[in-house]
C-alpha cells in the first residue's frame, strides 16, 4: 500500500500575519490531561473523501492554494491547533502556547490505487487508512528538557480522476472531538465560501477556562502527579502504528428502523422510567455484546469476569454555564461493568442497556455529573480496572461527521480513527439513512468476522 502514496510537496500554514498576538497561552484543565495521561503519545485521526474529478493541474494550481489559504483562517480562529504542546520539568504543568512564526505541516500527496476501496463499507486493512492521514512530527527537547510537542498535521491526496482525501492528525491534549470536528468544519466551510466568513454561519470557539466544576481540587494534582511518574517521557517517543499490525476495519450501519426495533424490544423488557433509552444506549448495547461475543476464542476470557464499557460525556451538554463552543477536552466518562456471562447469554442486550441506560439517567442532576466525573478521575489514578476488558465508545452521531463540505459536495466516506486506543467503536451519524448510526471497529479478522455474525443475527431476529 505504502508504494501506491507519493508525496508531491510538503509545505508549512500559518494563520495570516498579524491576525494573532506575538504570544499566547493556555492552560490545561483537569479534563486535558485527564486525556494527556489515558492517550499518552497517541494521536486522533480522521480522514474524509470526496469525489473530484478534477485534473492534476488543477489539483495543483487551484485546490491546494485554496486548502491552504484556507487553513490558515482557520487556525486564526482556533490558534491551538497551530500552537505547541510545552512539558517543561517537574514540577511544573504542561501547556499550550502559541508564538509568532507556529506553523503546521501540510502534506500533499497522489495516491495511485482505487478510490472506491475507501468509501465503502466493506472489510479493509488498517494500514491502508494509515497512508492517508499524516503523522504529527516528533517532540522537540530543549537542553532544560522541556518537551515541545506540535498538535496538528494535515494531509491531502489526490486520486487522479477518482476523489480526493482529507487527513487531519491532532493530539487529544488540545481538543476532544466535537472541537475538533468543528474546526474542521469552519475550514471547510472557509475554503467553500472562498474565505468570506458570514457570522450568522460562523460559530467562534470560546477559549475561556473559568467555567466552574466543583470537583476537588486534589483530584487535578495527584493526576498530574500520575502523570509525570508513568507518561511524561512518552511524548518524547514518535508516533507508531505497530497496533495496527494485524487488524482490519469495517463499517457497520445501524438503520433507524433497526434503532426502533432495539428501542422497543428493550423496553418491553425494562421499564423505561428505570433507565434513559436513547439511540447511543441502544447502539452502543448492541455493539459491546457482539464485541464481547467475538472475542470467545480467546481463552484468557473467563465468564465470571466483569468486562468495562467506557461512554463518553460531554459537559457542553450538561453543565449549563459551558457554552456549547468551548474549546478543548470537555468530556468525562462513565464506566460501566456487567459479567461476561451476562453479555454473552440470551438477555444480554437487556443487561447491557440496563446498565449503561440506569448509569446515563444518574447524569440527570448536576449533582450525578459531578458524582461521575470525580469516579472517572479516581478510576484513572488506581488503575482500578485490573484485567477487566475494557471497551471504549469513541465519536458521536451529533458531530456531524457528514457535514463538512470543501466546495465540492458532502463526503463519499469519514473514517475516524483513533490510533493507540485498543478496543474501540466509533460512532458517527449514518451518510445514507437519517437517524440512523454508522459503527466503525478494528479486529483482527477472525474477530471481525465473528463480530460481523453476531451483528446481523441480532438485527434479524428482531
Amino acid at each position: 500500500m505504502a508504494e501506491k502514496v507519493k508525496v508531491v510537496d510538503e509545505y508549512r500554514v500559518a494563520p495570516p500575519p498579524g491576525s494573532l498576538p506575538a504570544t499566547l497561552s493556555l492552560p490545561l484543565t483537569l479534563f486535558d490531561l485527564r486525556l494527556l495521561y489515558t492517550t499518552h503519545n497517541n494521536t486522533m485521526k480522521g480522514v474524509f473523501f470526496y469525489p473530484y474529478p478534477q485534473t492534476v493541474h488543477y489539483f495543483i494550481e487551484t485546490t491546494i492554494p485554496s486548502l491552504k489559504s484556507s487553513l490558515s483562517l482557520a487556525l486564526q480562529y482556533f490558534y491551538p491547533f497551530v500552537s505547541d504542546l510545552i512539558i517543561p520539568p517537574s514540577p511544573q504543568k504542561p501547556y499550550i502556547l502559541f508564538t509568532e512564526g507556529n506553523s503546521v505541516s501540510f502534506t500533499v500527496a497522489q495516491y495511485s490505487g482505487e478510490f472506491d476501496h475507501f468509501i465503502n463499507d466493506k472489510i479493509k486493512d488498517v494500514k491502508d487508512l494509515q497512508h492517508l492521514a499524516p503523522v504529527l512530527p516528533p517532540a522537540r527537547v530543549s537542553p532544560d528538557g522541556t518537551c515541545v510537542k506540535s498538535l496538528l498535521a494535515v494531509q491531502v491526496t489526490l486520486f487522479p480522476g477518482q476523489g480526493i482525501s482529507i487527513g487531519i492528525g491532532s493530539s487529544h491534549a488540545v481538543a476532544d472531538g466535537r472541537s475538533t470536528h468543528q474546526f474542521v468544519k469552519s475550514w471547510a466551510w472557509f475554503c467553500k465560501s472562498n474565505n468570506v466568513i458570514e457570522i450568522d454561519k460562523f460559530q467562534m470557539p470560546s477559549f475561556n477556562r473559568d467555567y466552574s466544576v466543583n470537583v476537588p481540587q486534589e483530584l487535578e494534582s495527584k493526576l498530574f502527579q500520575k502523570w509525570h511518574e508513568e507518561c511524561h517521557y512518552s511524548y518524547r517517543r514518535p508516533e507508531t502504528s505497530q497496533l495496527y499490525a494485524d487488524k482490519v476495519r469495517s463499517t457497520f450501519v445501524v438503520k433507524r428502523t433497526h434503532i426502533e426495533k432495539l428501542k422497543q424490544h428493550i423496553s418491553n423488557n425494562i421499564s423505561t422510567s428505570d433507565i434513559h433509552l436513547s439511540s447511543l444506549v441502544v447502539t452502543s448495547s448492541l455493539v459491546w455484546i457482539c464485541f464481547i461475543k467475538s472475542l470467545e476464542t480467546r481463552s484468557d476470557e473467563d465468564n465470571d469476569n466483569v468486562c468495562h464499557l467506557n461512554v463518553p460525556v460531554d459537559l457542553r451538554t450538561r453543565i449549563s454555564a459551558i457554552p456549547s463552543t468551548y474549546f478543548g477536552n470537555c468530556i468525562a466518562g462513565l464506566y460501566i461493568g456487567v459479567k461476561r456471562n451476562e453479555l454473552v447469554g440470551h438477555e444480554g442486550l437487556i443487561a447491557a442497556a440496563k446498565a449503561i441506560g440506569q448509569s446515563i439517567k444518574e447524569l440527570r442532576t448536576i449533582d450525578g455529573v459531578l458524582r461521575a466525573i470525580e469516579n472517572y478521575v479516581n478510576r484513572v489514578l488506581q488503575n482500578s480496572f485490573g484485567t477487566a476488558l475494557l471497551f471504549l465508545v469513541a465519536g458521536s452521531p451529533k458531530f456531524d461527521v457528514y457535514n463538512k463540505d470543501f466546495g465540492w459536495g458532502l463526503p463519499n466516506k469519514a473514517e475516524v480513527l483513533q490510533l493507540g486506543s485498543g478496543n474501540c467503536m466509533t460512532l458517527a451519524e449514518c451518510r445514507n439513512d437519517e437517524g440512523g448510526i454508522e459503527i466503525a471497529l478494528e479486529l483482527k479478522t477472525a474477530e471481525m468476522d465473528a463480530f460481523t455474525q453476531h451483528f446481523y443475527q441480532i438485527l434479524d431476529e428482531l
